[in-house]
């Protein structure tokens, strides 16, 4: 079981799965959403996340159709993505997690987007 919880911990939540798919992203929003050189985001099955306390402090800015971007209207806490194609997942912001989860990123994504001052040199795989 993952923890996670936002920066005022108004929003605390659990997540009972594996997380997939995590990568460094590095796109324009991710860095702007993040106040980061990127943001660090996994895949999880929507049926997975559970609030454990604050849902009613989440709010939604939809940054691109049918993609929603959640985050604490406290603190201002990015907590997860929504895509309306696919109601299945969620794509959560690892930052928030109190606990270890086990697993690292496996790449960085939309490097042609990257903050000019970031040089990447972890070894791992980069796409445009």
């Amino acid at each position: 079981m993952l923890t996670g919880s936002c920066l005022c911990g108004g929003i605390r939540y659990e997540i009972d799965a594996e997380l997939k798919a995590v990568s460094n992203c590095h796109c324009g929003q991710c860095r702007k959403a993040s106040g980061a050189a990127f943001g660090t985001g996994a895949t999880i099955p929507t049926a997975s996340f559970r609030f454990i306390a604050g849902e009613e402090l989440l709010k939604e800015w939809e940054s691109s159709p049918g993609k929603r971007r959640c985050f604490c209207g406290r603190c201002g806490s990015p907590i997860l993505k929504r895509n309306d194609a696919r109601p299945e997942t969620l794509r959560l912001r690892l930052g928030t997690l109190d606990t270890d989860p086990g697993v690292r990123p496996s790449k960085h994504i939309y490097v042609g987007s990257k903050a000019p001052w970031v040089e990447i040199k972890d070894g791992l795989p980069q796409s445009d």
